[in-house]
């Protein structure tokens, strides 16, 4: 009997004792029904939680055999992801937010578009045609726009939405990209997208049904003074940088 191609989807947590066991069990649930060609996996990652977070995904990992947990002490969403991304084994890789705005039945499609080689990594997008968008304050919309415009301006990219939760990725891009990636942060998206495009790996966005989640951690002010300080870095040499290393690998 032929393996069926490996993906694991990663859901970084920091603290997040309610969301976690509601979105591990409909995820579960999701995947015996609809990713029933692959051989799929579950990983959470906790960097830092404070509450019941890591008690939580202990336990779901013993109850559920395609369930694991990896725990980091640092903080850091890109952190974290980099940490599983590279140590995973599987042929295709993921990421999800925990309170699960992105709708599942995204994944299917994009997990089939990068396991099959149409594309590099696949992307859940609210800002092309066909997405729909619900429970979104207008301050939000307009600075995710805001900020889509910009770094398209800077680089030239095709792709619109780098920071929807929501993204798959061949084994290639995280063996050439993710190790280049600098950015421990919320700008971890958007850096190894801009890297991915310039050095003309293909990048596929998927319109979504997302729904916004009230008690979101994202801190405005901060988030997007980080995401400026993380395009200037790109936009004066670290962009150069990393093309001179995938050039040498």
């Amino acid at each position: 009997m032929k393996d069926l191609p490996s993906i694991e989807i990663m859901i970084p947590v920091l603290n997040e004792e309610v969301d976690l066991p509601i979105c591990v069990e409909t995820l579960i649930h999701f995947c015996n029904k609809f990713m029933s060609s692959y051989d799929w996996k579950i990983t959470t990652v906790d960097n830092g939680s404070t509450d019941k977070t890591l008690e939580i995904a202990k336990a779901l990992s013993e109850k559920h055999r395609k369930v694991d947990l990896i725990r980091l002490e640092e903080r850091g969403r890109g952190r974290a992801l980099r940490h599983a991304w590279v140590g995973s084994r599987a042929e295709v890789v993921a990421y999800m937010d925990v309170d699960l705005s992105t709708d599942l039945m995204a994944l299917p499609t994009s997990v089939s578009l990068v396991q099959s080689g149409q594309c590099d990594i696949a992307i859940g997008s609210r800002l092309v045609r066909g997405s729909e968008v619900i429970g979104r304050s207008l301050k939000r919309s307009i600075i995710s726009h805001a900020y889509s415009l910009l770094f398209r301006s800077l680089f030239r990219t095709n792709f619109k939405d780098a920071q929807c939760g929501f993204k798959v990725l061949s084994r290639g891009v995280v063996n050439d990209v993710i190790p280049l990636t600098q950015s421990t942060g919320w700008f971890f998206d958007t850096e190894f997208l801009l890297i991915a495009s310039d050095n003309a790996y293909k990048i596929h966005e998927i319109p979504v049904k997302w729904t916004d989640d009230p008690d979101t951690r994202v801190k405005i002010i901060s988030t997007a003074l980080e995401d400026i300080k993380g395009l200037l870095r790109l936009r004066f040499g670290g962009l150069s940088r990393a093309r001179k290393a995938l050039v040498q690998r």
